[in-house]
């Protein structure tokens, strides 16, 4: 049976979807020309746009890359490529060169099949909602948009590669020395793995964390295109905690496809989450004096433990909705300088503009050389509360909204459990479920509300 062909929409991370499936070379080169139509109308006098280009390590990414610079080039835009680089390389780099925006071929943690693609504004932050419904609806209407002829059809250029440089171009080389030089002092005395998920890392994290002074051994560092992600990474940390324990290692660091979250494990081959490396961050930025208003941003996925591990050092933790983009959004209203979620995706306000993999983990390692402490005892200060996730399939994902008997059913159990922003129900945005998230210390009256509420959401809105 055939599949039905559907073209990608806007998420909460751009577009996504199977490459060469969903996410076509026809649909990249239609996307170029209605992003570049749309960021050269917001650009100064509507002048045709700077953009910079990178991708990580997939197969489809040379296919997906060529279709898009065309769509680009089509409308006017200079494109800059800078080839296979983490997701934050091309934010510090758009804002570097005054790039008009930037754009990102990627489907992170994703299995190899899958690609994505991404815009950046020329803050080095993800576009806004409504510019993306902007590019939406010139998708929709591709033949009307003007294209220039002549001396105004825009040029694709390769980045300026500087001298043998194992790392690459100069545009790349800068983002290297800034993550380098956001570790405070050298790595010199750590063994650490580096699992690179044989993706965007892959080129530059044993050599950066090497340069550094740090013993690096490193793992999945050879990708081919099809093995991205696969048993490695972020997602599927086990063969770097074994290998952390079979080399004795101070600790080790699984970044994931595109390099803008990692995953850390301590020197028993324990996982430690983004959770608990805010926790330890937190706390020595606090310290420090670093840690603005005394505030920490996080997601309602994120653990209980982390509001009782911040709480007895006198930091506020404010949660938002699911994804790095209402975190971002909440730092930004209330001067946070340190939020992110459980998978490991950290945002340090004053270090970088985006998640950053690399970044992150040699802020965890710094809190190990000023403390003296292994990564095992710095993480045991934020104890893990019972987490409980249960989705219910449903054929209306609305119906229990305005039910009033589940209304009141969810106002008992944030009772129950001690605090509102411990319990979650929201539908899902893609699939006919709803998602009922409950946490907090007694692990009895968690699986209680879970299994009450999943069974009413059930009932009252019908199985799929």
């Amino acid at each position: 049976m055939t599949r039905e062909h559907r073209e990608p929409r806007f998420g909460t991370d751009g577009v996504r979807g199977v490459a060469n499936e969903d996410l076509t070379a026809p649909f990249a080169l239609r996307l170029g020309i209605a992003a570049a139509h749309v960021l050269n109308a917001g650009s100064a006098n509507g002048t045709a746009g700077h953009v910079v280009v990178g991708r990580d390590t997939r197969l489809s990414g040379d296919m997906l890359e060529a279709a898009l610079n065309a769509g680009l080039a089509a409308t006017g835009c200079r494109v800059t490529n800078v080839g296979v680089v983490p997701t934050p390389a091309v934010s510090h780099i758009v804002v570097r060169l005054g790039a008009t925006a930037g754009a990102i071929i990627s489907a992170s943690h994703n299995p190899y099949p899958d690609n994505g693609i991404k815009f950046i504004g020329p803050d080095g932050r993800k576009l806004p909602d409504a510019i993306e419904e902007r590019i939406a609806e010139a998708l929709g209407d591709i033949s009307s948009i003007p294209r220039p002829t002549g001396p105004d059809i825009g040029r694709i250029a390769e980045a300026e590669w500087h001298g043998q440089s194992a790392y690459g171009s100069a545009p790349v080389l800068g983002y290297i020395a800034h993550v380098a030089a956001t570790a405070g002092a050298p790595l010199d005395g750590f063994k650490l793995v580096l699992d690179c998920a044989h993706g965007a890392t892959a080129a530059i994290a044993p050599g950066l964390f090497a340069d550094l002074g740090a013993e690096v051994v490193a793992i999945a560092a050879s990708p081919d295109g099809v093995n991205i992600n696969r048993d490695c990474g972020s997602t599927s940390p086990q063969a770097m905690c074994a290998k952390v324990v079979e080399t004795g290692a101070h600790a080790g660091l699984a970044f994931d496809g595109d390099g803008d979250r990692v995953m850390m494990c301590d020197e028993n081959g324990s996982i430690v989450d983004g959770d608990h490396m805010m926790a330890i961050c937190a706390v020595g930025m606090k310290r420090r004096g670093e840690l603005e208003h005394d505030l920490v941003v996080a997601t309602i996925m994120s653990n209980a433990g982390l509001d009782a591990a911040l709480e007895r050092q006198g930091i506020e933790l404010r949660r938002t909705d699911v994804g790095d983009r209402y975190v971002a959004e909440e730092m930004a209203r209330s001067g946070a300088v340190l939020g992110g979620e459980q998978s490991g995706h950290l945002l340090f306000g004053r270090l970088t503009l985006t998640g950053d993999g690399m970044l992150s983990g040699l802020q965890v390692l710094k809190e190990m050389r000023v403390s003296g402490m292994p990564l095992s005892a710095l993480a045991a200060a934020m104890p893990t509360y019972p987490q409980m996730l249960r989705n219910v399939r449903v054929a209306d994902r609305s119906a229990w909204k305005s039910d009033p008997s589940i209304a009141r059913a969810i106002e008992q159990a944030r009772s129950k459990l001690g605090r509102p922003e411990w319990l979650s129900v929201r539908p899902s945005g893609t699939e006919p479920l709803v998602r009922v998230m409950a946490q907090g210390p007694d692990e009895a009256a968690v699986r209680e509300v879970v299994g009450s509420l999943c069974a009413m959401i059930a009932d009252i809105s019908g199985d799929a």
